[in-house]
């Protein structure tokens, strides 16, 4: 299907919620521009993660949303994706000390920048971190909050993120492997527009991700046991048949709770995590 076919069937689907597209832009965050050029089809290729957040809005799965555009079960190229001895069909890659290494070095730079201790800055960050993941509080106002309460004119956040995460090599190829024989997905807790800037940046893999769950979009973080709810919805499989890989064992608990299957990795020993993983979706 062309732009226009795409632009089509998400005009459909706006009016048969009974949205206009100011409300749907509200709703979705889209500037009225862009979502209009979209349904008459003047975008080229519109970003999977725009179309996600449309999906959203409209109370839907992106499969659903799609249809067969996006058959279930299938790849981009259409070919039908496996099931595992183990029963996986499919798999949700944290980010977060699991795609990426941990970003606390963006700590320790800042403080270089500001003179601030990095013990200050830690504390500080915390404090409000758990509020901008679930959305509850925009990127800029944590910037501001963040540089007030450090006593420094501003602070640009995503900037010092983006220079401090790692790509871990080892998990990106397992993620790329995975593709080709599962669906897989992305579910983290995040600051909103760091998924978008990190795969811009390369700093994640540019895979045939069929559900990213975005924190910051669903409001709702882990281990709350609503996003697990949500990641298995839009999945659109049994629980039993997701495979989870987070950094975090209080993730995994609350994973394996909704009836999950999990495995911790250690970005101290990507290959001997990589191992298990591979060893978890053999065929």
């Amino acid at each position: 299907m062309d732009e226009v076919g795409l632009g089509k069937v998400l005009q459909r689907a706006r009016q048969h919620a009974g949205l206009t597209q100011q409300e749907l832009c509200q709703q979705s965050g889209l500037s009225y521009s862009t979502l209009a050029k979209i349904e008459r089809g003047a975008i080229k290729s519109p970003s999977i993660f725009t179309i996600q957040s449309i999906a959203e809005a409209l109370g839907t799965s992106l499969n659903e949303l799609l249809g067969d555009l996006a058959p279930v079960g299938r790849g981009a190229g259409g070919t039908a994706k496996k099931q595992s001895k183990s029963g996986v069909r499919f798999v949700y890659f944290d980010i977060n000390g699991c795609m990426v290494r941990f970003f606390h070095r963006a700590f320790t730079k800042l403080a270089e920048d500001t003179g601030v201790a990095p013990d200050k800055i830690e504390t500080t960050f915390w404090h409000y971190n758990d509020a901008v993941c679930r959305g509850e509080m925009p990127l800029a106002e944590f910037n501001t909050a963040l540089a007030a309460r450090l006593g420094i004119g501003e602070v640009d956040w995503q900037e010092y993120y983006l220079g401090a995460v790692d790509p871990i090599d080892e998990i990106r190829e397992l993620a790329s492997w995975a593709s080709q024989h599962f669906r897989i997905g992305l579910l983290s807790n995040i600051m909103p527009g760091f998924i978008d800037a990190m795969l811009a940046r390369d700093l994640l893999p540019k895979l045939n991700y069929e559900v990213i769950i975005d924190s910051s979009q669903v409001g709702a973080i882990k281990p709350e046991a609503e996003i697990y709810s949500i990641a298995t919805q839009r999945a659109s499989v049994d629980s039993s048949e997701i495979l989870l890989v987070d950094d975090s064992r209080t993730n995994l608990m609350a994973a394996e709770r909704a009836g999950w299957k999990v495995l911790w990795f250690d970005d101290y020993r990507p290959d001997e995590s990589v191992a298990r993983i591979r060893q978890a979706l053999e065929l």
